[in-house]
Formats: structure tokens, sequence, C-alpha cells
């Protein structure tokens, strides 16, 4: 799978489609549409099923030095405008702050991250590292070849490992063709 393949793959999700054309509205710095939104369509569109199927929520990042809630919140709420009519539910988070509440949601310690980019690189599954941003232009740090073939490795970049066979087991119970690599 090329980018350009990626692109339109992604694009077959209609809330992907709105969200990508809306983003740059939204006006968060260094806004991307990341994760499963991205990865899911995919694996939903190879498994035959429909683009948008079981996909939970459709996470954006956004990088901003101003780490206080307010701030964020600010986008959420903006966000949620943005996006009412699509019935899905954004989950907005600057990278920015994820140090800051990560220790109490999961117990474990986060270095802080330094862009939208940087945040994305970190998730527990390495081809599920993709997004895209306000431009519609991709960031996918270890290719799409995984992505497509549904092969599932531990991401080195991630700062979480533990976390790492509970995600696996949870993507494999709904796209069983998925496998470890």
């Amino acid at each position: 799978m090329n980018s350009a393949e990626f692109l339109a793959t992604i694009r077959l999700n209609p809330a992907n489609a709105a969200i990508l054309d809306r983003l740059p509205e939204l006006g968060a710095p260094q806004a991307h549409l990341v994760a499963g939104a991205l990865f899911q369509t995919v694996w939903n569109v190879r498994g035959g099923q429909a683009p948008a199927a079981g996909i939970r929520d459709y996470d954006l990042f956004y990088w901003d030095p101003d780490t206080g809630y307010e701030a964020e919140d600010a986008f959420i709420r903006r966000a949620a405008a943005l996006f009412a009519d699509l019935g899905v539910r954004p989950e907005v988070r600057n990278q920015a702050r994820v140090h800051l509440w990560f220790p109490e949601k999961h117990g474990l310690t986060r270095p802080p991250i330094r862009s939208a980019r940087e945040g994305i690189d970190q998730f527990l599954v390495e081809c599920t590292c993709v997004g895209v941003n306000a431009h519609g232009a991709l960031y996918a740090p270890s290719g799409l070849a995984d992505l497509a073939a549904g092969v599932l490795r531990p991401n080195p970049r991630s700062h979480t490992p533990a976390l790492y066979a509970a995600k696996v087991a949870d993507y494999r119970a709904r796209w069983p063709w998925l496998r470890e690599g």
C-alpha cells in the first residue's frame, strides 16, 4: 500500500473524510487525525467490513506549549461543535500535556512529548503509528507495509510496552486475520 492508496482508503470512512476536510478549521497547532480512525478503517476495508465499523472514537492530536487544562478544553469544545453532525466521538489531546495526566490514568510515567508527530511515534503497535495532518499529508514513520499486511509488532519507541499485549488482543479479537510478526 502506498500513500495515495492509504489516503483514498481512509476517506472511504465518511467521518474521516469530513474530519480531514474540516481539520484546518479547528485551528489547533500541528493537528493530525491519528490512530484507530485510520488503521481500523484500512483493516475494516481489507476484512470486508464497512469502513467505519466498530471505530470507537476519532483521535485528534495537536501540540501547543500551553499545557493548561482550559486551553485543551477549548479545543475539545471547538472540535465537538465542528464535528457534531458526524455522529462520532472526537478525542482531542494536546500532546504537550500527556506526561501530566498519563501517570494518574495508567500508573506509568512518560517523558514530555515535543510535537504531535512524536506522540504518533509512541503508539504501542508499530504499524499503527499513522496520522494525517490538517493539510492532508500522511505521517507514517514505520511505513505502511505491516499495516496493509496486518502484521503487529511492538513499537520500540513506545514508553509503555507493558500495555502492548492487551492492545494486540483487542485488535485480534476484532480482526482475527491480524498476526504478530
